[in-house]
């Protein structure tokens, strides 16, 4: 029996990446949904967390 991918660590750590970036997305005037401003610091940090943790999930699949 294989574990259930979604209660890695991994897993809910991209999960939570991506939360927080959607949050900060719905409120802040210069980033979209699916890409952060260039000139936001915030949702550049936040988006390449969750960019890099969905990589790092993806590949251990």
């Amino acid at each position: 029996m294989t574990a259930d991918p979604r209660a890695s660590d991994l897993y809910r750590r991209y999960m939570a990446a991506d939360t927080a970036y959607r949050e900060h997305a719905a409120t802040c005037t210069a980033c979209t949904r699916t890409e952060p401003s260039p000139g936001c610091r915030n949702g550049v940090r936040l988006h390449g967390s969750f960019s890099d943790l969905q990589a790092a999930y993806l590949n251990a699949l």
